[in-house]
C-alpha cells in the first residue's frame, strides 16, 4: 500500500487512524440508537452484564475497559433509568453485583439488532474476504494492550 507522504504521518498512525474509526463508529451507533437515549459504552456495560449476570462493577470495568470512575457513573445512570439492579454482594458488602431488570433486557433486545447494523455497516467498507482479519486483529490489539496494561 503506497502513502503519500505530503500529507503528513497521521495517516500511517495506528493511534489515530484507530480513534478516527472509533469516532465514526460512535456516530454510527448515536445516529441509529438517537431515540434510546444509549451511547455505546452503555450498550457494552448492559450486553456485558446480560452474558454475565450479577458480575461486579470491578468485573465490569476488566470485561469492558471502560475506567472505574466512569463505569460507575454509567451504572448509577443506567440504574436511575431503570435498565440495571444493583446490590451489594453477600462475600463483601463493599462491592455491588449487577444485573439486567427486566427493562435492561428489553432494552438491549431492541438494541442488539441496531449494534449488528452498525457493525455490518463499518465492517461493509472493507472485502469481505478481509473482514474477519479485521476482527482478529483488533481483538488482538485489545488483549495485547490490556495485557500490557495489567502487568504495569
Amino acid at each position: 500500500m503506497k502513502h503519500d507522504h505530503r500529507s503528513g504521518q497521521l495517516d500511517l498512525s495506528a493511534l489515530h487512524l484507530l480513534h478516527r474509526a472509533g469516532q465514526c463508529a460512535e456516530v454510527l451507533f448515536a445516529n441509529e440508537t438517537s431515540k434510546t437515549d444509549l451511547t455505546p459504552r452503555q450498550y457494552a456495560v448492559l450486553a456485558c452484564v446480560a452474558q454475565n449476570p450479577d458480575i461486579s462493577q470491578t468485573g465490569l470495568v476488566e470485561q469492558t475497559g471502560v475506567d472505574r470512575s466512569t463505569l460507575a457513573d454509567i451504572v448509577r445512570r443506567l440504574v436511575k433509568k431503570g435498565l440495571l439492579q444493583r446490590k451489594r454482594t453477600r462475600s463483601d458488602a463493599r462491592m455491588y453485583a449487577v444485573r439486567l431488570s427486566a427493562k435492561g433486557q428489553s432494552t438491549l433486545g431492541s438494541i442488539k439488532p441496531i449494534a449488528a447494523r452498525v457493525d455490518q455497516r463499518i465492517l461493509s467498507v472493507l472485502r469481505s474476504d478481509q473482514r474477519s482479519d479485521f476482527i482478529e486483529a483488533l481483538g488482538e490489539i485489545v488483549r495485547a494492550m490490556s495485557r500490557h496494561a495489567a502487568q504495569n
